[in-house]
């Protein structure tokens, strides 16, 4: 009993003070304080929420980005294009969809990858099982979850996101939609070219690198996110989201996940909306749909993989994410007491 207390001891201290950085909430709240600022004030609530959340995501971000970036230089594509090549079925799938945990962090930058697959003759169901689990429940996404709402809804999130992957591809497959991809990729071809041995000083390099790029990218849209949370968690009553997205509408999740396609943004820019919303008094559920259609249906990232697949199989892809995410966020509102 008592080594099971210092287990929990210790995952507690893991969740909220390392992931969930609360005396970084406590120190931003104190600092405030010592200016002069109420904690009753709106203006320094939303401050101590806005400073707290971006300090905290910054952290995160660049973290989380150097350690899978250095996990995704024993990655390349040509790499991967082998690994996905060894598989067959559904098999196949779930490599693909488990790739994709390791790969960018939104679909935009998804998209070139998925287009460099198809192009190497990768069977098109397998290269959309990648596309899907990309943005969606790459590991950045595994560890946020779970600085805001637990280990559970985390590991579970990331286990029905790689499951939608996997059916979704199963489903392009079986449909045979290859002649739905734009001829120039079915004709491009690649240059077989074995990716060169990179050393720990390289794969370091790289990893600095690409957690340069990514937050250079990223972190408008963590300021737009915060912003944006900080706003529903101190202006807009909980009322009016409760009313909207609590579970006295039976229609939120399709209305969270309607109104996540016209944004752009990934993981890190949604995670502050959903902790708002969360306290606001909005479904789990209802909140993972908004994220999941954000990172995954979003109308930049649409209309760029429009210029690689034709209609009819674009239609298919968003009718599958929509339908998947929908299911999910109706699963999670069922189970939401178990998970919270």
């Amino acid at each position: 009993m008592k080594r099971m207390q210092i287990i929990k001891a210790v995952w507690d201290f893991f969740q909220y003070q390392i992931l969930g950085m609360k005396w970084l909430e406590g120190a931003v709240g104190s600092g405030l304080s010592a200016l002069g600022f109420s904690p009753e004030n709106r203006w320094a609530a939303s401050a101590r929420f806005f400073l707290y959340d971006v300090i905290k995501i910054t952290i995160l971000l660049c973290f989380l980005i150097f350690v899978i970036s250095y996990i995704q230089s024993y990655f390349p594509p040509e790499r991967s294009k082998k690994i996905l090549g060894r598989f067959h079925g559904v098999g196949a799938n779930c490599i693909s969809a488990l790739l994709g945990t390791v790969t960018p962090f939104c679909s935009c930058s998804s998209i070139p990858l998925f287009i460099g697959f198809t192009s190497a003759g990768l069977p098109v169901g397998v290269t959309f099982s990648f596309l899907i689990s990309s943005p969606m429940v790459d590991l950045g996404s595994l560890l946020l979850l779970m600085s805001i709402f637990g280990a559970k809804v985390a590991v579970v999130y990331v286990a029905v996101g790689l499951v939608i992957a996997v059916i979704g591809g199963i489903v392009i497959e079986k449909l045979h939609m290859e002649k739905q991809v734009e001829s120039f990729i079915l004709q491009a071809g690649t240059v077989d070219l074995e990716a060169p041995d990179l050393t720990k000083k390289d794969r370091v390099v790289y990893a600095k690198e690409q957690m340069l790029s990514t937050f250079r990218k990223v972190f408008p849209y963590i300021l737009i996110g915060v912003g944006i949370g900080a706003v529903i968690h101190n202006w807009i009553p909980g009322e009016w989201i409760a009313m909207v997205l609590g579970g006295k509408n039976p229609f939120g999740v399709v209305l969270a996940t309607l109104a996540g396609v016209p944004m752009y943004a990934d993981i890190f820019g949604t995670i502050p909306i959903a902790e708002a919303l969360l306290y606001k008094g909005a479904q789990l559920g209802t909140i993972l749909s908004f994220m999941m259609a954000v990172t995954t249906l979003s109308l930049p990232s649409m209309i760029m993989l429009r210029k690689a697949v034709k209609p009819k199989l674009l239609a298919l892809f968003i009718a599958i994410c929509t339908v998947g995410i929908i299911i999910v966020g109706y699963f999670f509102n069922a189970f939401q007491g178990f998970l919270i």
